[in-house]
């Protein structure tokens, strides 16, 4: 389970990224607690971790938000695989900046993408996810933090 410190460090890995990747900040909803698969959207960027912790972070995102993201980054390559590598990279770069905070022991793997209507999510039964809301310009993802 994670405590609120580490909870923190991905809010404000989450935070950062749009700040300086897309030049506008997100809002971030309250976290919180969900038993089971949570929902997603198009796009699913998924980073397995292993070490001292086991588990997933994953980011997911509607397609209109990844566009819009794609606009800001001077990107016009709107393909459904530039959308994946979007998110990917954003699933990939959060993960990576939460290791700083939590040493070489939080080890992260090579960002896998799931996309489509109802991809198979990675989850251990009994784990329960922090929902980590984000709000950027009109639209809405979530950060999916499950952690042992």
């Amino acid at each position: 389970m994670l405590h609120e410190q580490e909870l923190k460090t991905f809010v404000d890995g989450t935070t950062n990224f749009f700040e300086v990747a897309a030049q506008q900040p997100a809002s971030i909803g309250s976290p919180y607690l969900l038993e089971g698969t949570p929902a997603v959207h198009e796009y699913t960027g998924v980073i397995n971790i292993s070490g001292k912790r086991e588990g997933v972070v994953f980011f997911t995102a509607p397609k209109a938000m990844l566009t819009v993201l794609l606009m800001k980054m001077q990107e016009n390559d709107f393909s459904h695989e530039t959308m994946r590598d979007l998110v990917g990279e954003v699933a990939n770069t959060i993960s990576g900046n939460a290791r700083r905070d939590f040493g070489r022991e939080f080890v992260i793997s090579v960002p896998s993408v799931l996309s489509g209507e109802k991809p198979e999510l990675p989850h251990k039964p009994g784990l329960r996810s922090f929902i980590i809301p984000i709000n950027w310009r009109s639209h809405s993802a979530k950060l999916v933090v499950s952690l042992t």
